[in-house]
């Protein structure tokens, strides 16, 4: 399955071919279709260098886990900070694009420092600070001026932000033997630096679009955060992306450790990639017939089953090919429902700060504890116990669903 990369990406390549054709709207002139997907392309190829394979890097320049699970957790404690400040920004000017702009400018300038210095641990603290700080910024502002591009059609998002899926796809099924078979993880730097650079001139093509309920009465903001439907919905998001911690910071090291090749790594997060865009394309039809709830619970339900597999059968490859199918809804379906949601809840000016606070509570701070607190329990219990951990984090968000949130009525 995972010995040709080549019939993998042109799988990917077919079934957007159809989705094209189907989604005509999508290329109209009035609608900038290949200039959004292409920002996603660049951002999420950048996240499929950075989430499988930095912590092989890390370890690779003699890090121990305890400090690759705080130096990934910094990419988490940079998102709690800089999308709301950025989204305060662009909330009170109306413009977001300069945003998008300025902060793909400045993580590739500052990711840089990478390269300098003499490597230490409190070197690289500093240089993931400052570039995580700017690559957090740009996300959830352009999540906004897409929706807002989408008008009435915002249950077609799933379309265009499956080409940063096909983005996640390229890079690691091209860098899994890279880094790991052919070379060595040394080469990473340079790769995340070209596709920061793609990020920043990708966003100069994207034209700016106001939201068409800018002027619309909206609901201050902390009366907003005070209603129990939004905080029930952050505090799930914030649960389930703490339990992608010991994914996104060990899984690659995981399956090295348990005779997996560069190659087959590479190839077992592409598949879950891969599922997530089945579920994007379907999205528009799923959501509608079954409700963003009825989707949610059933995702958090699954996301639980995932770690549960991973923990207890790495050994299999068959369970942990399966468990990457999962994917599909930890993150796919996950993403897209809330995205739903959170458009549905933030509106007019609170539109940016709502994205920002989503990415903030649950990429930010989740994604930071489920990384600091993956890299303590890595060591000292063990990775099966970490993964079922994550699992558990994944049951207390459904069960939070389930009291807290219901459908808008």
């Amino acid at each position: 399955m995972f010995s040709s990369p080549r019939s993998l990406l042109l799988c990917v390549i077919s079934s957007f071919r159809f989705t094209r054709r189907r989604s005509s709207f999508m290329t109209s002139d009035r609608f900038p279709f290949w200039r959004l997907s292409s920002f996603y392309f660049f951002y999420f190829a950048s996240l499929g260098a950075l989430i499988p394979y930095w912590g092989l890097y890390l370890k690779h320049q003699g890090f121990s886990a305890a400090e690759i699970g705080q130096l990934i957790g910094i990419l988490g404690v940079t998102k709690i900070v800089a999308p709301n400040l950025w989204g305060w920004i662009a909330d009170h000017s109306g413009r977001s694009m300069p945003i998008v702009r300025l902060a793909g400018l400045a993580a590739a300038f500052t990711f840089v420092g990478v390269f300098w210095g003499d490597g230490s641990y409190w070197w690289l603290v500093g240089v993931m600070v400052l570039f995580s700080f700017f690559w957090n910024a740009a996300l959830p502002q352009f999540e906004a001026v897409t929706m807002n591009h989408l008008g009435e059609a915002v249950h077609r998002y799933s379309t265009v932000r499956s080409w940063g899926s096909v983005g996640f796809i390229v890079t690691v099924v091209v860098l899994g033997p890279l880094v790991e078979d052919w070379y060595d993880p040394s080469l990473l730097p340079w790769v995340i630096l070209a596709l920061f650079a793609g990020i920043w001139l990708s966003a100069l093509a994207v034209p700016e679009r106001s939201s068409p309920h800018r002027h619309v009465e909206h609901p201050p903001i902390r009366r907003l955060l005070r209603h129990p439907r939004v905080i029930s919905l952050l505090a799930m998001a914030f649960l389930v992306q703490a339990s992608h911690g010991p994914y996104y910071t060990f899984y690659s090291i995981y399956l090295t450790d348990h005779g997996y090749s560069g190659a087959l790594t590479g190839g077992l997060w592409a598949l879950g990639v891969v599922a997530e865009i089945v579920v994007f394309l379907l999205m528009p039809r799923l959501l509608p017939r079954f409700g963003a709830r009825r989707l949610l619970l059933a995702t958090l339900a699954l996301t639980a089953l995932r770690w549960v597999m991973i923990a207890l059968f790495v050994d299999r490859p068959s369970l942990i090919v399966a468990a990457q199918l999962l994917h599909a809804f930890s993150f796919g379906a996950f993403h897209a429902v809330t995205i739903h949601l959170i458009h549905q809840l933030f509106v007019g000016r609170n539109q940016g700060r709502g994205q920002a606070l989503y990415s903030s509570i649950s990429f930010g701070a989740g994604g930071a504890l489920g990384s600091f607190a993956a890299g303590g329990l890595w060591e000292s219990a063990g990775p099966e116990a970490t993964y079922l951990a994550a699992a558990a984090c994944a049951v207390m968000g459904w069960v939070i669903t389930w009291i807290g949130v219901r459908e808008r009525g």
